[in-house]
C-alpha cells in the first residue's frame, strides 16, 4: 500500500506567521523535497531552471511557493523580509489593502490563499511581492527583489499560458520580462551610484537550484536588456546594446569558471556577449 504522504507535493509549515500588516496567523505552504519529485531540466538563457514532469507527482513549480503572502490582506514578500516592516510600511500597506486585491484579481482571477496553491496563486504571489517593495525602504534593497520577482511571476505566466493558450498570458508573461528587465538595471545603477545597496539580499538566484550571485545578476542585466531593452529608436537601442555588452565584460574578468561560476553559466554569458556583438555590427556597417 502506498503511503499517502508519499504522494504529496507540498505540507503547510509548523512555523506560524503572523502577518505585521493585519495580524492574521497562518502556516504556510512548503514543497516537499526529495522522492523523485523534482526532476531537473534545462537551464534556460535566463538562468531558469526547468523541471520534468514525472510519472508519480506530474508537473512541479517550486517558484509557486516562494513569496510569503498573507491569506487576508495579500501583504507579499521574501520570507526574509516578511516581518521586517516600520510603522511607516505597515500603514502604507493597510491603505493600498483593497486596491492591490481589485488589481491583482483583474489579472489572476479566483485566488484563494487559503487552500494550496495553483500557478495562478503562485504568478499572483510574485506580482504582489513586486508591489509591496514599492513601499520598502532601500536599506532591504527592494529594486531587485523587485526585478527577480517580475522575473518569477514572469517564468510562472509562461506556464499558465501553456494552459490557457488563448488568454493572452504569454502577452503578460513579456511585459513581466520588460518590467524585469528595468528593474534589474536600475538596480545596478542605484547600486554603483550608491543610492541602493544590493547586500539586502543575500542570495539572487534567480531561481531556486542555484545561487549565480553578483554575476548572475550582471549577466542578466545584459540578457535582458538585450532581448527587451528600448528597440524602437537606433540611437537608443545602439546605446542600450553598448551599455549590455560592457555588463557582460565584466564577467569575463572576474576569473575563470569555478563552482560558483561552472562552465555553462560562463558558456551562456560568451554566447549572449557574441549575440549582442553580432547586433552591433549591424549599426556600424
Amino acid at each position: 500500500m502506498t503511503d499517502d504522504h508519499d504522494l504529496k507535493l507540498t505540507f503547510l509549515s509548523k512555523k506560524e506567521y503572523e502577518c505585521p500588516v493585519c495580524e492574521t496567523a497562518f502556516h504556510k505552504e512548503e514543497l516537499l523535497s526529495g522522492g523523485g519529485r523534482l526532476i531537473a531540466g534545462a537551464l534556460t538563457e535566463e538562468l531558469h531552471r526547468l523541471y520534468e514532469p514525472s510519472a508519480k507527482y506530474g508537473e512541479v513549480f517550486p517558484l509557486v511557493y516562494q513569496a510569503v503572502v498573507c491569506p487576508k490582506c495579500w501583504y507579499a514578500s521574501m520570507e526574509s523580509d516578511f516581518s521586517q516592516i516600520s510603522a511607516d510600511i505597515k500603514e502604507k500597506l493597510e491603505k493600498d489593502c483593497d486596491k492591490r486585491m481589485e488589481e491583482t484579481l483583474l489579472i489572476f482571477p479566483n485566488l484563494d490563499f487559503n487552500e494550496s496553491r495553483t500557478l495562478m496563486e503562485g504568478a499572483a504571489s510574485q506580482y504582489l511581492a513586486l508591489r509591496c517593495y514599492d513601499f520598502f525602504g532601500k536599506e532591504a534593497s527592494p529594486t531587485i527583489k523587485q526585478g527577480l520577482a517580475s522575473l518569477r511571476c514572469a517564468w510562472l505566466l509562461d506556464e499558465i499560458h501553456k494552459k490557457y493558450p488563448d488568454q493572452h498570458y504569454d502577452w503578460l508573461a513579456e511585459l513581466f520580462r520588460r518590467k524585469a528587465q528595468y528593474l534589474y538595471n536600475e538596480a545596478l545603477a542605484r547600486e554603483q551610484t550608491g543610492k541602493e545597496a544590493l547586500s539586502g539580499l543575500k542570495i539572487l538566484g534567480p531561481d531556486t537550484d542555484k545561487n549565480y550571485s553578483y554575476e548572475g545578476m550582471l549577466y542578466l542585466c545584459a540578457y535582458l536588456r538585450y532581448k527587451y531593452g528600448p528597440s524602437h529608436d537606433e540611437a537608443q537601442r545602439k546605446t542600450s546594446l553598448e551599455d549590455a555588452r560592457r555588463t557582460i565584460a565584466k564577467l569575463f574578468g572576474m576569473g575563470k569558471r569555478s563552482k560558483e561560476k561552472p562552465g555553462a553559466f560562463l558558456d551562456l554569458a560568451r554566447t549572449v556577449y557574441d549575440a549582442i556583438n553580432r547586433d552591433l555590427g549591424g549599426y556600424e556597417e
